[in-house]
């Protein structure tokens, strides 16, 4: 059976009509190859992708890999730093997860959400403060990325001087070029550090609670465990945040339909999620024993990768992938079952709050080139938008004490909500969330 492969610059420059092609060729499952003539499969059906997400047939062990069982896998393949068997939730089953999980899932459970949203909006006002008058800015670079990194670096602990080289170590790592080594090596001394510091001084921040967590977790693990919580929340907030600001400065569609009341921010964002996962493929599943996907054969031992950009477009579920997804959260951005992210609250609250504060304080974004000029880069497992630059009239900066001080309502349910000072309307207050 022909395995297309799923590098490549052709492969990755149009990845989307990749994944139509093998829809047609093989149905909801495709065999597609990785570096190196690595064999795997890719499931496209949404329908499927969560079967596999929920089923004890599929494993997250790598060790269940036949390639690392009879030693095929080259000792330099770039599959190895994301495959490789280590103690973490994201890559173990059973009651070694559940045993990690807990800890990770009570920790991030500890924060709390009105302080949180109070740090949201005092460094995205700082960070709007920093280009307001220059009537120009990159969202991307001067927002999209720093303001998650200045966000989530608070919450685990990492002091605010190390965060935004920590969002650019993060970036670095995820890119794969020459600076990725530096990159992980920055991460990992600094979580290193911080977690020596909280053995000896705890405080109120995810670090200290999974230092002193009942589950027991040793120092290397809650090294790793904050490392994989820099890097998986870091960058898909930013691309989050990023996407959903192109969406509105270019997508007339949809402004159209928020003009008119007909869609919130948090609908733009889940149609984000829909339309860009922040992980359009997650190769971290083995098939257990032999199987069926559906009605594919899967031998036990071979790799079966999470297609959730192939599965969010696949027309059983999406007919037309043009048309608004409205009030629908059923989108696999985040995973499903025991290993469905258990970060993502904190994400969306980072994005929802930024992404509202910006537009009213800059209600006359205008994007500086066109559509066509704006450049996406990535790889097979995630893409992201290299820059998004807008010019606007220039503002006054916004007192400091104001910024703090702006009242900042819990939405129902806990869905992130920045609620503004009373001020006259302006064209961009319809993304509010109807009340």
């Amino acid at each position: 059976m022909h395995a297309r492969p799923l590098y490549g610059a052709e492969a990755e420059s149009q990845p989307y009509a990749l994944y139509e092609q093998l829809r047609a060729e093989h149905g909801v499952v495709a065999p597609v190859g990785l570096y190196g003539d690595v064999p795997a499969w890719l499931v496209l059906g949404h329908r499927e992708n969560l079967e596999v997400m929920r089923s004890r047939n599929f494993s997250s062990d790598s060790r269940n890999w036949h390639a690392i069982q009879n030693g095929t896998l080259a000792p330099d393949s770039p599959l190895r730093p994301i495959t490789a068997w280590q103690s973490l939730v994201a890559l173990t089953d059973g009651a070694e997860h559940a045993r990690l999980r807990e800890a990770v899932t009570d920790s991030l459970g500890r924060v709390d959400k009105h302080r949180m949203r109070r740090y949201i909006v005092r460094y995205a006002t700082q960070l709007i403060d920093d280009f307001a008058g220059k009537g120009r800015a990159d969202l991307v670079a001067d927002f999209s990325r720093k303001l998650p990194a200045l966000v989530i670096c608070q919450q685990l602990g990492i002091p605010q001087a190390d965060a935004l080289a920590m969002g650019q170590a993060v970036s670095d790592m995820i890119s794969g070029g020459a600076a990725a080594l530096a990159g992980n090596d920055l991460v990992v001394r600094t979580v290193q550090e911080l977690v020596r510091s909280r053995k000896q001084n705890p405080r109120e921040d995810v670090a200290s609670w999974l230092v002193a967590h009942p589950q027991g977790l040793s120092e290397e693990e809650v090294c790793q465990h904050l490392r994989l919580l820099l890097v998986g929340a870091l960058e898909p907030t930013a691309n989050l945040i990023a996407n959903t600001l192109r969406l509105v400065l270019t997508d007339s569609r949809f402004r159209g339909n928020l003009s008119g009341g007909q869609m919130t921010l948090p609908d733009a964002l889940e149609q984000v999620l829909w339309d860009h996962p922040p992980l359009a493929v997650v190769p971290t599943r083995w098939a257990k024993d032999e199987t069926d996907i559906g009605g594919t054969r899967i031998a036990a031992g071979d790799m079966v990768m999470l297609g959730l950009a192939a599965g969010n477009v696949d027309p059983a579920i999406r007919p037309d992938s043009t048309t608004a997804v409205h009030g629908n959260r059923s989108h696999l951005a985040f995973g499903a079952g025991s290993h469905e992210c258990p970060g993502q609250d904190l994400g969306r609250a980072i994005a929802e709050t930024g992404i509202d504060l910006l537009l009213e304080r800059v209600p006359d974004l205008t994007l500086a080139v066109e559509d066509e000029q704006l450049q996406v880069v990535g790889t097979w497992m995630s893409r992201r938008l290299t820059g998004l630059p807008v010019v606007f009239k220039p503002r006054a900066q916004e007192r400091p004490a104001a910024a703090v001080a702006r009242p900042v309502q819990e939405a129902v349910q806990g869905q992130a909500a920045a609620e503004a000072p009373q001020r006259s309307r302006r064209s961009w207050l319809f993304w509010r969330r109807r009340r």
